[in-house]
């Protein structure tokens, strides 16, 4: 229903703004009876009887419309209208704020209305509002169209009984949900990630703080999508008046939605008729509303990364556990977290990770996109020959949204040494030998003897020369 009357307020703006003209050649059309109920005999006045009196809606040039000064002339269906000043009694006195209120809600809930119950309710209380006898002699059937009173308690009496209860249902809804209204619309707190939906919260509540239900909001989406979101942008809230929750997906990283709804306005206005408009019956459509506007913006980053590096050795491709690496921006700055805060150490300094009994190491949790580099600080054990400390290894990569970063280091182990042992002689001979060193002795001893007689024999050969 709510739907309905959304179309009728965006047409009304138009209406309202300028003069409802009738076409060519339907100036003298009869008046054009819409939805609501024949109600038999009428309403005695101006000195004769009634045949019957009509509860419900007429067409002027194609629109449903409410007449509000009972028993002057209906108007035709072509009839010229224009805007007027806002809705007072058919006696020109102000009315009450509470009632004023009541209508413009009506008006804006049920003025494009297609039930014949609804429509005759609502053409009742209008009546009853605008047009009640001040005192009993406001009844008088000697009086003329223009100074007789609407007998209420008549007309609702031959009323069929839904329409009764329509009546009574809509005086009801009326004073609970009448204007003023606030629509509030709201995004999470903090950062939502692009591709991934959150609740955004839609609200419309009356004068008390409860929430009016049923109530059509147009909605346009910037940077993200809105879960069941029909192609005309509209959404409705909720029967109990409940918020409205918006499951919304960005997809950029500013999402943003706005929103515009009809609320009722303080107090209605009519329109009057162009010609002979003192004896014609005012009209009022959905004139009624007033436009709230809702707005509601957020911040949103792409899914977050992980880095997973592996540390290994270049001749074996064995993991290497225990070597310290250091994580930063590929440019030596801080990596940042997805909150956008930087990965530091208790120290203050950008993180250092340890590789585990693997040789591996992951870090979650990481905002994307964004380089990121893994330089060692420290070798492990047995690596230490070729670690350069003034240019240590490191690799870099990028991260990308959703995806692990795949990285690897390698370190030559040191150059193992081989020691030169040369064992000692056993000093226990074997059985029936001579001990090794023994032998070593002697050794030396026929050496040196043979070193004696070389030197003997040309000691001699230089005295024979002589």
């Amino acid at each position: 229903m709510f739907r309905k009357w959304l179309t009728a307020v965006l047409g009304t703006a138009v209406l309202a703004g300028g003069t409802l003209l009738a076409t060519p050649g339907a100036a003298s059309a009869d008046p054009q009876e819409a939805i609501g109920h024949e109600l038999r005999p009428g309403q005695p006045y101006g000195g004769r009887e009634r045949a019957r009196d009509w509860l419900g809606s007429y067409l002027v040039n194609g629109q449903q419309v409410w007449c509000v000064q009972f028993a002057l002339t209906a108007p035709d269906s072509g009839e010229e209208y224009q805007p007027g000043d806002e809705l007072k009694t058919k006696w020109g006195t102000k009315i009450p704020d509470d009632v004023a209120a009541n209508i413009s809600y009506l008006l804006l809930r049920y003025g494009n209305t297609q039930s014949p119950d609804e429509a005759a309710a609502l053409a009742h209380l209008l009546h009853s509002w605008t047009a009640a006898p001040r005192n009993q002699s406001d009844l008088d059937p000697t009086k003329d169209f223009s100074r007789i009173a609407y007998d209420v308690d008549a007309h609702y009496a031959k009323l069929p009984e839904r329409a009764k209860t329509a009546v009574d249902g809509l005086k009801a809804e009326a004073a609970a949900n009448r204007g003023p209204w606030k629509a509030e619309l709201t995004a999470p707190d903090g950062e939502q990630t692009i591709g991934q939906a959150a609740d955004w919260s839609l609200v419309v509540q009356r004068a008390d703080g409860e929430g009016v239900g049923g109530v059509p909001v147009e909605l346009a989406v910037t940077d993200a999508e809105v879960e069941g979101l029909n192609a005309d942008g509209v959404v409705t809230t909720p029967k109990d008046g409940s918020p409205l929750a918006l499951k919304v997906t960005p997809t950029g990283p500013n999402p943003k939605i706005t929103g515009k709804l009809s609320a009722p306005a303080e107090r209605p206005y009519v329109r009057q008729a162009v010609n002979q408009p003192e004896t014609t019956q005012r009209v009022v459509s959905t004139g009624g509303e007033q436009e709230l506007s809702v707005e509601a913006t957020g911040t949103a980053v792409t899914a977050p990364g992980a880095v997973h590096v592996g540390k290994l050795d270049e001749e074996s491709q064995a993991g290497i556990a225990g070597v310290s690496l250091r994580v930063t921006a590929a440019d030596g700055s801080p990596t940042l977290r997805q909150d956008g805060t930087p990965l530091l150490g208790e120290d203050g300094q950008p993180l250092v990770l340890v590789t585990g009994a693997d040789g591996t190491a992951t870090v979650p949790g990481l905002r994307t996109p964004q380089g990121i580099k893994l330089t060692e600080i420290a070798p492990a054990k047995g690596y230490e020959e070729a670690f350069d400390e003034a240019n240590p290894p490191s690799v870099t990569g990028t991260l990308k949204p959703g995806e692990t970063l795949q990285l690897s280091l390698t370190n030559k182990p040191n150059t193992p040494t081989v020691p030169i042992h040369i064992p000692a002689g056993d000093p226990t001979p074997a059985e029936g030998g001579t001990p090794a060193g023994l032998l070593g002795g002697l050794a030396g001893l026929t050496l040196v003897a043979a070193f004696g007689t070389v030197a003997v024999r040309r000691r001699i050969g230089a005295g024979r020369q002589q």
